[in-house]
């Protein structure tokens, strides 16, 4: 039978380790449907991003503008683009030249690296359907993107990201 003072050191026991168990709760909670690090593999956003940089991935955050950067799911890798064209959107690049519906578009964070000539019919599509983005890297010779392996389902996509967070050299918003 217990005795009075080991039912209290008990009790006691728990209500220390109430606090940590709830902490542990919301870290879960904020990593899995709020923010996570993400880090960055290889140089296809080089400039603007270098190799093992870590990232604040934003997973709530699905309404996105052009250029954005975000976080995608590609045959079991996170892929880390830009995204340049939306549903709806014809792209085509002529002479190092960013175009949508046969409007100029002007990427500032491109320096002068060239971009091949590209039109979307290059890999099969008229314009980018509903629920489809088009994405590349800032590296734009060594970049794994839509014009390899085609539109980014809006469902494959894991949320944006607009801030480094390490090496703290680096750290600070991501330029747009």
């Amino acid at each position: 039978m217990e005795n009075v003072a080991e039912k209290k050191e008990k009790k006691n026991i728990i209500k220390e380790l109430i606090p940590y168990i709830v902490i542990i709760f919301i870290v879960v909670l904020l990593r899995t449907f709020i923010v996570t690090p993400v880090q960055v593999e290889g140089t296809s956003m080089y400039p603007t991003l270098k190799d093992n940089e870590i990232l604040l991935l934003k997973k709530y955050d699905h309404s996105f503008e052009r250029f954005d950067v975000v976080v995608f799911d590609y045959n079991g890798s996170r892929l880390i683009k830009r995204i340049v064209g939306f549903p709806g959107e014809y792209v085509e690049y002529k002479n190092n030249k960013l175009y949508i519906n046969d409007k100029r578009i002007k990427e500032k964070f491109i320096s002068t690296q060239k971009t091949k000539n590209f039109k979307l019919e290059e890999i099969g599509y008229d314009v980018i359907p509903e629920g489809y983005y088009f994405v590349m890297g800032d590296n734009r010779n060594n970049s794994t993107d839509s014009r390899i392996i085609g539109l980014v389902s809006a469902k494959d996509i894991d949320g944006s990201t607009n801030l480094s967070l390490f090496p703290f050299s680096e750290a600070g918003k991501i330029n747009k």
